[in-house]
């Protein structure tokens, strides 16, 4: 019988701090793997602790003083599980402050311009791509029918890969099981209200990690991604959709 491992809420918090050497690492991630419970809470704090470091770097020089020192405060000055949790809620209010100086600079005629570049999507990204190009060529062949039935539990049983719920009036109108590089992955054919059709590319790509959502134009696709836990996630759209990056903030959401 392996010995059972102990994790304490000082390991939580270095995890979440990324203090910890790949061993330690290891250690905690096998106890969330096991725990659910444990598991949605280090994401959700290593999920706010993002949203916080986002904010921190891009605020503009001209940010108050007093909004940059309680920045670096929230940031540096989490000590402990306790800690993190009172201050959960103030970071979330830094992040909308400095939303909302964002937000002030970008409207103002006469201030600064910043371009950013577009980011460049981790390898499953073109993978999504891919099978969302399959998908298009088999729909259009009469030999190949599209399998209408859809079990999201059988899909977690045997891949390990839970999907996210689908908003009111989204419909899942195909879903297959595609090999790809990392092992089993799972794509989706999505209609959503407006009967605009997106596929949702899910797989285990190896490491444990909260990422939050990007998108970029990838040819003639749009595509979003994001990470949590141990599985990553992908929308592809044909064409342009500007709004693809908001809905897969929607189906992100319905994984916490």
């Amino acid at each position: 019988m392996s010995e059972v491992e102990t994790v304490t809420d000082a390991d939580f918090n270095a995890y979440v701090d990324d203090q910890l050497d790949l061993s330690g690492r290891a250690r905690v991630e096998r106890h969330l793997a096991a725990h659910p419970e444990d598991a949605a809470r280090i994401m959700a704090d290593l999920h706010a602790r993002t949203a916080l470091k986002l904010a921190f770097q891009a605020v503009p020089a001209d940010m108050p003083a007093a909004t940059l020192e309680a920045a670096r405060r929230l940031e540096t000055g989490l000590a402990g599980r306790q800690a993190w949790s009172g201050f959960r809620r103030a970071a979330a209010i830094l992040v909308f402050v400095t939303a909302g100086w964002l937000a002030h600079n970008a409207f103002n005629p006469f201030g600064p311009r910043e371009v950013n570049a577009s980011t460049h999507p981790p390898a499953y990204v073109a993978q999504a791509v891919e099978a969302h190009r399959t998908e298009a060529l088999r729909r259009g062949m009469h030999s190949q029918a599209p399998s209408t039935a859809f079990d999201a539990e059988e899909i977690r049983s045997a891949t390990g890969i839970v999907l996210p719920s689908l908003p009111d009036g989204w419909t899942i109108a195909e879903a297959e099981v595609f090999p790809s590089g990392f092992g089993p992955s799972v794509e989706a054919s999505l209609l959503t209200p407006d009967r605009t059709r997106l596929s949702l590319f899910a797989v285990r790509p190896g490491h444990f990690a909260v990422e939050p959502v990007e998108s970029t134009a990838l040819g003639e696709t749009e595509a979003a991604w994001w990470q949590i836990g141990d599985v990553a996630y992908a929308v592809v759209a044909s064409g342009r959709d500007p709004g693809l990056k908001g809905k897969a903030e929607m189906l992100k959401s319905t994984l916490y």
